[in-house]
């Protein structure tokens, strides 16, 4: 399959979960757009690509999908407003590998803002139902009293349409910290771009690859001072992304993307250069 990287003996898979466009001035929050548009050009409304690639993770013992994609669910409306560019095709994508949605054993989210958290719920045959019926949906427990009690910033963020379902499910799962959630695979508690965003870790023989979901969107973003606009507590943004990258370049390791429309996979040196990288094909 195309989008395919090895980490050790783990299979690491990029999946179709959309593409949209955001304003360039909310991805790129403080940062002059003088700056930022030499790296990333946008249209003539100020607007920028941003993929929403779950990444399927193949382990010798665990199917894991991280993040869930844009989902079916969204109105015209919402399409129009969000310029969706490409459909989520989650289910098609799992098929082409030989995968059922029912096979995957854990769904792990960064934080449940609804660009990541809606594919977890998905129309099927007119019903709302869980995409991966089986899977164990892992978050942080902060991250979850947020998502049902949330601040005035962050309720237009947390819909519940993508709540409910898996609410009443029994297939949440909350970790409050550090956790493993499979042999190699762990989670930590960051903040920064929500209270309860978190980072995953992926360790197999010698190799190693790190999803800073939100704290590092995309390539572009290394310099630990250009941030989201939408990070709701910037300065721990700053300290949890500029220790992650630190520990993440002098271990080799690779770092993930799902909203980065032209890299899947970097490697970075100490200067934020890229060393190595994956495209999507």
């Amino acid at each position: 399959m195309k989008n395919k990287l090895k980490v050790g003996g783990f299979e690491l898979f990029w999946l179709d979960g959309g593409l949209c466009r955001f304003d360039g001035g909310t991805i790129f929050g403080p940062v002059p757009k003088v700056l930022w548009e030499k790296k990333v050009p946008s249209d003539q409304d100020n607007y920028v690509p941003l993929s929403a690639r779950p990444i399927l993770v193949k382990t010798p013992d665990a199917l894991v999908v991280i993040e869930s994609g844009l989902g079916n669910k969204l109105t015209d409306k919402q399409k129009k407003v969000f310029r969706i560019r490409e459909e989520w095709r989650i289910p098609e994508d799992l098929n082409t590998l030989g995968i059922d949605r029912g096979d995957v054993d854990f769904v792990i989210l960064t934080h449940y803002d609804w660009d990541h958290s809606a594919g977890v719920v998905m129309h099927d045959g007119g019903e709302l139902a869980l995409t991966f019926p089986n899977a164990r949906h892992i978050l942080q427990k902060t991250e979850w009293e947020d998502v049902i009690n949330p601040n005035i910033r962050a309720a237009n963020t947390y819909w519940p349409v993508n709540i409910e379902t898996l609410q009443k499910s029994g297939k949440l799962e909350l970790v409050d910290g550090e956790a493993e959630i499979a042999n190699g695979i762990s989670v930590s508690l960051t903040g920064g771009h929500t209270r309860g965003h978190q980072i995953i870790v992926m360790r197999s023989g010698k190799e190693e690859a790190m999803h800073l979901g939100d704290l590092l969107a995309t390539h572009v973003h290394f310099n630990p001072l250009w941030l989201i606009g939408y990070d709701n507590f910037p300065l721990d943004s700053i300290t949890m992304k500029t220790r992650y990258e630190k520990i993440g370049v002098s271990v080799g390791a690779w770092f993930t993307f799902y909203h980065d429309p032209a890299y899947l996979a970097c490697k970075f040196d100490e200067k934020g250069n890229t060393v190595d990288s994956l495209k999507p094909v």
